[in-house]
This record gives structure tokens, sequence and C-alpha cells, in this order.
């Protein structure tokens, strides 16, 4: 099958069959000594990530928090909310050994032969909340994306501790834990310059009700101009909190949406970015920003996002708080888990899932 699949003669129903179907992954493609990338991952032209479109002298900010008392940072933090859309925090308090564990840990579960990934494919998983996949959308996508995942959604450390895959779950289960305070952290911050005072537990569970952790991996990649890690997207989620490997490949939309910023890996960081949740709640203040990954000629690479998001029986729209002012609501209420319904049932098409929840 190897010489067959890298000379190309592998037609695109067996490559998908072999990746989505039998549970392969896009990893165990890419381990079969591929001279050229598949059909079916080759991205239409405007969708591939080229040097023309990207800046590597401008990055995203870089915010020290380790002083969560300092209005400096609590300006900076709502500053690149504002202009950004994402930012780097250093000095965060996550322990350095947390980070490197749930990045071995990703590493430990894609490495596991198919077969035991294959027991959390959807028509096999033991629960909805857990869930081994390729790709974003392939029944969707007209092009396949280069990358596979673990997506593990939070309910309670028992059902974790019962149906998270075993060689992962202590470690995704402890960055979800140790990351819970920098995250409401953050959201204090970015709601008091909304005029929310303090975080009541209504609003607590409207910003942060629920979590999904989520182990990426991106095989080495035999074109990888040809294709994608991932599409450009923004997120659901009201935050985002993201652990990169040392290998780079997140690119972030500039503001003016002319080009395309590269997020460079700095030693125990995190990025944080707006998801369109907190746009819509900051009717429009706060924003979310397309973001995409390129496939890599040379490494393996992981990444490790906690999306932090409304309950899915949440209804959310412009925050009382905002509004208050007289300002004009520029989105409408929408119930979280059909705004998500409807970005997971199409390809990754920008942000184009905001037109939903606007009026």
């Amino acid at each position: 099958m190897a010489s067959t699949i890298s000379t190309g003669l592998f037609n695109s129903w067996d490559v998908t069959n072999f990746v989505v179907n039998q549970g392969h992954g896009v990893k165990g493609l890419a381990e079969m000594g591929l001279e050229t990338l598949p059909k079916p991952y080759v991205q239409p032209l405007e969708e591939r990530i080229t040097m023309s479109k990207t800046t590597h002298e401008e990055s995203i900010p870089i915010i020290d928090v380790s002083n969560w008392n300092d209005p400096n940072v609590a300006d900076s933090i709502c500053n690149a909310a504002e202009k950004w859309g994402f930012f780097q925090i250093v000095n965060h308090g996550v322990p350095i050994h947390v980070l490197e564990n749930v990045k071995d840990a990703a590493h430990g579960f894609f490495g596991l032969p198919a077969e035991e990934k294959r027991m959390y494919l959807k028509d096999h998983s033991p629960t909805n909340n857990v869930r081994f996949g390729t790709s974003f959308s392939p029944q969707a996508e007209k092009a396949l994306e280069w990358k596979d995942y673990l997506s593990l959604f939070y309910v309670s450390d028992d059902e974790a501790t019962a149906f998270w895959p075993p060689v992962c779950k202590d470690e995704a289960l402890e960055f979800v834990k140790k990351s819970e305070l920098v995250i409401r952290r953050l959201l204090e911050v970015l709601m008091k310059r909304l005029n929310v005072k303090e975080i009541d537990k209504t609003k607590e569970l409207l910003l942060m009700g629920s979590k999904r952790i989520n182990l990426n991996y991106y095989p080495k990649c035999p074109n990888p101009n040809l294709t994608v890690g991932v599409g450009r997207h923004s997120d659901v989620s009201a935050l985002t909190l993201l652990l990169q490997d040392d290998i780079g490949g997140l690119y972030v939309r500039k503001m003016d949406g002319n080009s395309w910023i590269h997020v460079p890996p700095i030693s125990e960081s995190l990025v944080i970015n707006v998801g369109d949740a907190l746009q819509i709640m900051s009717n429009g203040r706060y924003k979310s920003i397309e973001h995409r990954v390129t496939a890599n000629g040379s490494k393996n690479r992981v990444s490790v996002p906690i999306f932090v998001n409304p309950r899915p029986f949440d209804v959310i729209g412009p925050l009382l708080e905002v509004l208050e002012n007289g300002e004009k609501p520029m989105y409408k209420q929408v119930l979280y888990s059909d705004y998500v319904k409807h970005f997971f049932k199409k390809a990754h098409d920008g942000k184009d899932t905001l037109e939903f929840a606007k009026i």
C-alpha cells in the first residue's frame, strides 16, 4: 500500500477511507513513505499560505502577567483583545512541568497503534465527550486539513478519569485544572472594561461554564506548501488558551485583513485569543480574529488548546452592561448550541459563522 500511495495511484476515496473511516488518521498516511501530497489534501490556491501573504516583521503583543494588580497589565490585555484579538502571556503561573507533560502526552496518544485510537472515533467512542478525528469537517470539506486531533469535553473529574484515554488523561486534566485561575483572571480583566464590576455565578457560567481541551497533531508533510494544517477560522469560544510546542506554524490575520502574522513559539508562554462568543457578548468591542496553521515539511508538531465556552444551553448576546449607555446591539440573542452546530456543519470559512448571530 505504501508504494501505491507514494506514486499517487491510490484514489481519493481510498485515501479518505483509510484516514477518516478506518481511523489511521493523517499520521498513518504520513508514515507510509509519501513522496507527494495525496489529492484530497491539495488546497485551492486561495487557501494556501504563501510567504507573499505573511509577515514575520510584526508579532502579536507579549504580556507579562506576573502582577495582575498592575493597571498596565489590565490595559495591555484589553487593548490586545480590542486591537489584535490575540496575545501571548508569560509568567502566568501554570507550572512548566504541566506544560511539558501535556505536550508529551499528546505525542503519547498519537503514538498509539491505530486500533487503539480507533476506539475513540465518533462511532466507537464510549462517550460523546471524547472524540478522535482528523481534519475539521471531512464530510463538508473540498480539501482535507493535514491534522489529527483528540477532543476532550470536560464534564467532571470523575467522567474524565473514567473515559479519557489513559495515556493522556492525567496530563490533560492537570493542564485544564492549572489553567483555571489564569482564565478567570483574564476574564475578570476583560469584563471590567465592559462595565461588569465582578463575575458573579451567573456570569461565570456564561463565560466559562464549559471547557474543551484538544490535543492536536500535525505530522510531517511531503508538500506543505500545497495544504494547510488548519484552515482559516475564528474560534466559537469565549476565550481560547493555546499551548504551542517549539516548532511554530500558527498565523493570525492582521486586523486590516491584508496579511498574516506568524505567532512565534515562546518558551513557557501561552497564546490567548478572543472567540466569537466574547465578540458577541462585548458587542464587537473585543475581536475574534481569523487564524490558521501551516503544515510542516520537516517535523511533527503538537499543540494543545483549551476552549473556554458558555454552556450549550446558554443564550448569548451583547451583555446588558455593554448596552446600558444606549449602545445599539450588533448581535441578536442566540442559543449557544445552535451557534456551535452552525460552525461545525461546514468547512472552515474565516469568520462567516458570525453572520449567524448578526442583527
